[in-house]
């Protein structure tokens, strides 16, 4: 087997030693070439020149949510060929390493490359869904190119918080729980729209669903973690299934509160609920419209403003070593 893998040397929870540690034992059971990322997108055009490519195999990703992304919309840049792109496999060394956590990999780097080696002697892969977000056609977006995410995606309050944790993190601040914390508390306060949603919810063949203030897209189950607390926002969301969403047309005080607790007492079985909470499970194509520009993020990413967005859950778009 030729592998590509490719390396985020800013991984906040791995060392240069350990990443050596990791490059030897790869290449002491495959063909390997070990690239170091150098700007942002670089992920992205090294799986797509993988993909481009007759003799590469797998491709692996070293980092975090961010570097898997980037990979993957490398890997699926002509669109999904399950047979005809490389298979993906996931060392996490980020913050938080929602998708590889969810495809139930260990969040330890060493142990995970361990979990990897022994999927590739067992032959042991599975074939996932992901999510395609674009431009939605005849809005002032629909230039924006379509672009994959792995587990989820947000347009609204959620995008916000992820958007202040990145400007921290650009001056210095480390990405920890209790900085997402206190971003989520500003946003709050900050939150301009939070007792009068913008938002509306199209899915066809359907009612709209309107003045939404958060909107939330899994594409898996959990949602993210809060250390080694899982926190589920749709928890039918599957990697087997299309597209879950969550939306709250409230964000007054008393709702935050009931809601916030939900979520952090959420399980695989009880999700977020009430008279002001909309849950839609296993949705192929749906758009999300707001009356003003609002915040988006795509795998934990900051994409800026959008007004409008079309989705679309593809079944079956990858195959994951597991």
């Amino acid at each position: 087997m030729r592998a590509l893998l490719v390396v985020n040397p800013a991984a906040t929870t791995t060392s240069a030693r350990t990443r050596d540690v990791l490059i030897h034992a790869l290449a002491s059971e495959m063909k390997l070439e070990a690239v170091t990322t150098e700007y942002r997108g670089h992920a992205r055009d090294l799986g797509r020149r993988a993909a481009d490519s007759d003799d590469i195999d797998l491709v692996v990703a070293l980092g975090g949510d961010g570097t898997v992304n980037e990979v993957v919309n490398g890997l699926l840049h002509r669109g999904p060929d399950v047979d005809g792109v490389p298979k993906l496999a996931v060392v996490p060394g980020g913050s938080t390493n929602v998708f590889a956590r969810a495809l139930g990999l260990p969040n330890d780097a060493v142990e995970a490359t361990g979990a990897i080696l022994d999927a590739l002697e067992h032959r042991s892969e599975r074939t996932v869904g992901l999510g395609l977000a674009a431009g939605t056609p005849g809005t002032e977006d629909e230039s924006v190119p379509e672009r994959w995410f792995t587990f989820c995606a947000g347009l609204g309050f959620d995008a916000g918080v992820v958007g202040r944790v990145e400007q921290k993190r650009e001056h210095g601040k480390r990405s920890t729980h209790a900085l997402y914390v206190r971003q989520v508390v500003r946003q709050f306060l900050d939150e301009a729209h939070r007792r009068h949603g913008t938002i509306t919810l199209d899915v066809p063949g359907q009612d709209p669903v309107t003045d939404l203030a958060l909107s939330i897209i899994c594409n898996t189950a959990p949602w993210t973690y809060l250390g080694n607390r899982p926190v589920y926002a749709s928890p039918k969301a599957s990697f087997d299934t299309a597209l879950d969403v969550l939306g709250l047309k409230r964000l007054s005080t008393a709702a935050v509160a009931r809601y916030g607790t939900q979520l952090l007492t959420s399980s695989p079985d009880r999700g977020p609920r009430g008279k002001h909470a909309v849950s839609l499970h296993d949705l192929t194509d749906f758009t999300l419209h707001s009356k003003v520009p609002l915040p988006f993020q795509m795998d934990g990413d900051h994409l800026g403003l959008r007004t409008s967005v079309t989705f679309t859950g593809v079944r079956r778009a990858l195959r994951v070593i597991v």
